[in-house]
Formats: C-alpha cells, structure tokens, sequence
C-alpha cells in the first residue's frame, strides 16, 4: 500500500472510532437519562432473596438487599453523570474565563494569582469532597460544587499556558498595537483559536468528575440511600461479589466505558477543530 493511500484510511479509521465512542456515550447517557422511565420495577423496593442470580422477572437478579437489580442500575446513572455535568461546566467556565485573563495579564501581575491558584490545585481533591459534603450532608450541590473547584486549578492553568501562547502571536500583538482591550482580544483572537485545546480539556474535566462523583457516591456523600447511585452500588455489592457480580460489574463498566468514551470524542473533536493548522487552529482575526 501506497503512503498515500496509508495516509488516506488513517480519517476513516478516526472516523469510526468517534462513531463508535459516540454510540457508547449515547448508550450510556440513554440508560442514565432515561433509565427511570424504561424501569418496570420500584428500585427501593425488596422483590427477592440478596444477591440472587438473573431468573424469570429479574433479569439481572438482585442486590445485597434484594432489590431488584435492574431497576436501581436503570435510576442510579442520572446523579451521577448530572454533578459530573454540572461540575465540569463550573470548571470549564472558571478555568475558560480566569485562564484567558491570567494569560493576556503581564507575568508580574498575575504571578499573585497563579499561587493561590497552585494552592487550590495541591489540595486533596477527597479531601475538598469531605469538606464542602461534611458542611452540607445529603448535599448533591455540595458535592458539585466541591468537584467543580477541585477540577477548576487545572483548566485555569491549561487555558493561561494556550493563551499566553496565542498572545504571542502576530494577529495579537496587531490587535494590541490597535488599541484593543482585553474583552476584545479574548472574544475575537483568543476564545477562536483556543476553542479546541479548551474543549479537550473539558473531556479531561468531565472524566475526573464523573470518578469523584462515583467515589462521592462510593464514600456515601452526597444524596444517600436508599437513592441508587452507580457509584454507591460498587461499595454496597463488593461483599456478595462471589455470589452475583453483576451488581459490581455493571455499574463499573458502565461509569468507565462513559469516561474512556467521552475523552476520546474530546479528543477527536479538538483535532477537527485544530484541523492542519496545529493546536491552535487557523487564526481568527
């Protein structure tokens, strides 16, 4: 095969790959969603012996307090992938907004501000987590909260390094030469050109969000049972594993085919939105 030709299957393949990720995000995101509506069954509700195994009218048997199986995995995606969400809009937002103004600012003014950031970013995630959900028990918006500000310090510094380097650049330091301001040159030189760096990083954000709202579920923060969660279903089964490890297994393959999934979409949408230009696009003047 030509190198050309070898060249020309490598879109195809990418193409594919996002099609396929993409169908597994929509499978995921369909069982969390609307997951309460498909449910035959009450998820709190004990319809059999703990830990039975799939039979008639359970079809993926029960859990370690006989509920039915299927039912509370149908109810217990949407908490979980709605904080990740929310956290990762939080995140993106502050790191979209302070990391733009960081970078277009000289280095001696925004140093002050890059060490609290440091600070905020050295600082336990879990132990944030236990913190804000200790302050505010059966919060779920505590636990959002706590996800989004531990997850923020790390956009922030991403989008300041793009900036800073697209800032550089000579269609910059021509809008700068012209008298334009900071909220201009973010709107029109900066937010363009850095919108594919920023989106991937949102996928990074919403994968570590989407496992601190697992481990928050796991840990028992956030709305407690006998609410089904994904990720409070892992620790809950472990000790009947032997007996039925679908109470185990699924929730854990469904919560890491979500973030595998989603991380190489962002991926693949922020090359097509860099396109051949490199990372940071064509410019936008």
């Amino acid at each position: 095969m030509s190198p050309a030709a070898r060249g020309a299957r490598v879109p195809a393949r990418r193409i594919t790959r996002a099609r396929v990720c993409a169908a597994v995000c929509l499978l995921v995101l369909g069982v969390a969603l609307l997951g309460p509506l498909l449910a035959q069954a009450s998820p709190t509700e004990q319809v059999g012996a703990p830990f039975e195994g799939p039979g008639a009218g359970l079809p993926l048997g029960t859990d370690f307090l006989g509920r039915d199986l299927a039912a509370r995995v149908l109810h217990g995606g949407w908490l979980v992938l709605g904080v990740a969400a929310g956290a990762t809009v939080l995140a993106t937002a502050l790191g979209l907004v302070g990391g733009v103004l960081l970078g277009l600012m000289s280095e001696r003014g925004a140093e002050p501000v890059m060490r609290a950031v440091d600070l905020l970013a050295v600082f336990p995630s879990l132990l944030l987590l236990l913190l804000f959900a200790t302050g505010a028990p059966g919060s779920d918006l505590a636990v959002l909260l706590a996800v989004g500000l531990a997850s923020a310090p790390f956009s922030i510094r991403v989008v300041r390094t793009v900036t800073r380097q697209t800032a550089a650049c000579g269609y910059v330091r021509t809008a700068r030469a012209r008298g334009d301001g900071a909220w201009a040159l973010a709107r029109h030189d900066i937010w363009p050109n850095i919108a594919g760096t920023v989106l991937a990083d949102a996928g990074l954000r919403f994968v570590a969000a989407v496992h601190l709202a697992a481990t928050a579920g796991f840990l028992g923060l956030g709305r407690g049972a006998p609410a089904a969660h994904w990720g409070r279903m892992i620790r809950e089964n472990l000790p009947g594993a032997a007996l039925n490890p679908l109470p185990v297994l699924l929730p854990a393959a469904l919560l890491t085919a979500f973030a595998v999934a989603v991380n190489l979409l962002a991926d693949h949408a922020a090359a097509r939105r860099a396109g051949p230009a490199g990372p940071f696009g064509a410019p936008h003047a």
